[in-house]
This record gives structure tokens, sequence and C-alpha cells, in this order.
């Protein structure tokens, strides 16, 4: 090993926003003391930034033309719970694009508000 991933970065338009977006989904507390880059960070010390992007051009998932650029996993335990967190994401300003349809395990996949594409994933914990 020569290096340990020190945080996660993504582009957009408002940091500020984007990362309260998150923050309400993980609970993790907000430094917004530089607006070009605000960075979230969770008790045990794991962080995202997200920096200004002038220029950004979100994703259109599943659009080749606009690719995702990366996209974030979340882990609910059940379908019960994965429908609870949707109805919060979706108030928090997020955009629902694709469910999987599983009944045990599968996805929900949405936009958050700079348009980049994340899954609430149920069924699948270790």
């Amino acid at each position: 090993m020569i290096a340990t991933l020190q945080c996660t970065v993504i582009d957009c338009p408002d940091p500020a926003a984007l990362a309260r977006f998150y923050a309400e989904i993980l609970g993790w507390r907000v430094d917004e003391s530089d607006p070009d880059w605000v960075t979230l960070t969770a008790a045990g010390g794991q962080r995202f930034a997200f920096q200004r992007a002038v220029d950004h051009r979100p994703p259109r998932w599943p659009d080749p033309e606009f690719p995702q650029q990366f996209h974030l996993d979340f882990d609910v335990p059940t379908r019960d719970d994965v429908e609870r967190a949707r109805e919060h994401v979706l108030a928090l300003g997020a955009s629902f694009l694709h469910d999987s349809g599983g009944r045990r395990s599968g996805f929900l996949v949405f936009a958050d508000p700079a348009g980049h594409p994340f899954c609430l994933c149920y069924g699948q914990l270790a």
C-alpha cells in the first residue's frame, strides 16, 4: 500500500446543497466553511467532499452520451425499509429513475439534486 483514501469528491453546481442532501441520508456532519468545497464527515472519520463545478454536466442514467461518472449504493435492511427511505429521499429532492423489481432483494435508482445516480439497496446485506 502506498496511500489511503482521504475522501471521495463529487463535482456539482451547489456543494452546500448536495452535501446537505447526503447528510440527511447518512446523518453525517456538514462543514460549509468553504462554499466551493464542502465536506461531509461521519463519526468514524469517513468523508465525502463536494466541489463546485461551474460547467457541471449531470449524468442521464442510463444514457451513455451522459455517463453516470460514479454512483453510491446505500444499504437498507428490507423492502419495507427501502419504501420508507424512498419517500425520504424524494422529499429531500431526489428524482426516481428505476426499480429493479425484486421482492426479497434489489435496488431502487434515484438521481440526487445535481443529477448523480445513487441506489437504495435492500436484501443484500452480508
